[in-house]
């Protein structure tokens, strides 16, 4: 709904602005001197685990994906809470320091914020970043030739379902938040600062899920991709949440939005093919690097603790714009 609405408005006219909405990139880009720009990102949404500290770092942890997807660090956040006027101030206290806790491991400082009452909770944070105007990673670069690299898998939506539902077993969610608890610094760290590595488009998986991110970069980059369903790494317990029926109603909006420019190839399962639209909470980074490189990235990734998958490829533009073989 919003992209349609944005579409109406009269753009503004700013040579400063870098980056806007225009490809639906993951932040807008603003830049100040020759060797400074900003980069401006906000998102909060309602709670998808039960414990309050635990909710705050994903939180966090989500809002700040946003500007290392652009190569940006993060240097400023401002809160942003709703929280009923009846609520025990004990877990807003809670919610907070689980925020705070991440803030300080990105090495940014929340300055402010603002609340509201709201009977339902919300919580999420406006972050600013900063970044060499020459050196920002857009979702509109990526080449025919290059690679796709995923560093976390994907299911957060289907399992967060199955956690509200009571259903959830243990080890699904431990693999789950221990993931959504982790800061993209590190995977943006090596992508962006290390010598040598041919990186040409980044964007990270969150809302839309993987194949709305993708169809994002595509568009952005005027390009296609093929990616492979079994080299696509999913939480523990994914599939069977798919199979038992936990489905969030933004995967279906995802799926109903997104799959026309999809072609399955080979015998891809119903359930791999319903979790590529799976709306993710702090997903990973997907990354288009030069073929040569993949392989040398993945390895620096992989000895950094990072999950990195290689998963499809670019490819010219064709129909489809996103080909998904087994």
């Amino acid at each position: 709904m919003l992209d349609s609405v944005l579409g109406k408005l009269a753009r503004q006219h700013d040579p400063n602005v870098l980056i806007g909405f225009e490809t639906a990139d993951d932040a807008g880009v603003y830049q100040l001197t020759p060797e400074i720009a900003l980069v401006q990102t906000v998102d909060f949404f309602t709670p998808i685990v039960d414990d309050p500290y635990v909710f705050g770092q994903i939180a966090a942890t989500n809002a700040l994906s946003d500007v290392y997807a652009m190569g940006g660090r993060p240097i400023s956040a401002l809160a942003l809470v709703c929280f009923p006027e009846s609520g025990e101030l004990n877990v807003l206290e809670e919610m907070l320091a689980g925020g705070l806790s991440k803030m300080v491991e990105a090495r940014c400082t929340v300055i402010g914020g603002h609340s509201i009452r709201d009977e339902e909770i919300k919580l999420g944070y406006a972050v600013t970043g900063s970044i060499h105007p020459s050196k920002v990673l857009t979702n509109a670069g990526a080449l025919p030739g290059d690679r796709l690299v995923l560093t976390k898998a994907i299911g957060t939506g289907v399992i967060s379902t199955a956690i509200k539902r009571g259903t959830a077993e243990l080890e699904w969610i431990r693999d789950a938040v221990r993931s959504m608890t982790t800061l993209n610094k590190v995977a943006a760290e090596i992508v962006t600062c290390s010598a040598g590595f041919a990186v040409h488009g980044m964007t990270d998986i969150t809302g839309f899920g993987l194949i709305g991110h993708a169809r994002e970069m595509a568009r952005a980059s005027g390009i296609s991709m093929q990616m492979y369903a079994s080299r696509v790494p999913l939480f523990q317990g994914a599939l069977e949440c798919v199979r038992a029926g936990y489905i969030p109603g933004g995967l279906k909006a995802n799926r109903n939005f997104a799959e026309a420019c999809v072609e399955y190839l080979d015998a891809v399962p119903e359930e791999v093919r319903t979790l590529l639209f799976d709306p993710q909470t702090a997903g990973g980074l997907l990354i288009s690097v030069a073929g040569g490189d993949t392989e040398r990235m993945m390895a620096e990734l992989r000895g950094a603790g990072v999950e990195a998958a290689g998963i499809g490829e670019i490819l010219p533009k064709q129909t489809p714009l996103i080909t998904v073989a087994a």
